[in-house]
């Protein structure tokens, strides 16, 4: 039986330029550094972002991004505070995609190494509700 989600894993090419943007975005807070004894495949790095187990680990990162990502819950009255947080980064946001009324905001951005986090003020049911009285796009 599925109990919940585990852990997220990022393989990145910077420890340190990964560990100050989990810092600065999310409020992340590191609670392990492998230093140069590794147990796992390399040198990494743990983190809990709201009770989420964050893994960073060094290596190659992705070539390219992708619509690929992870997505975090944040309260709408902060939704701009985040964004400059993010843009604060250095790194890009994304344009927003077209939105059904209702089903809550969110902002996209790249890490350094291309992973595509979200940060979202909606939730399931809303959005499941939002999609229930809307037309979709032919």
């Amino acid at each position: 039986m599925i109990e919940g989600l585990s852990h997220i894993t990022f393989i990145v090419r910077d420890l340190d330029r990964m560990t100050a943007f989990l810092a600065a975005v999310f409020d992340a807070d590191q609670v392990y550094d492998s230093g140069d004894a590794t147990f796992s495949l390399s040198r990494e790095r743990f983190f809990r972002i709201a009770g989420v187990w964050v893994a960073v680990m060094e290596g190659d990162p992705l070539p390219e991004p992708t619509y690929n990502h992870v997505a975090f819950k944040i309260p709408e009255s902060e939704f701009d505070a985040y964004e400059a947080r993010a843009r604060g980064c250095g790194v890009e946001v994304r344009a927003a995609r077209p939105r059904v009324a209702g089903e809550g905001r969110s902002l996209y951005f790249h890490d350094h190494d291309n992973h595509l986090f979200e940060l979202h003020t909606g939730t399931l049911d809303e959005r499941l509700a939002a999609y229930a009285q809307a037309k979709p796009t032919p």
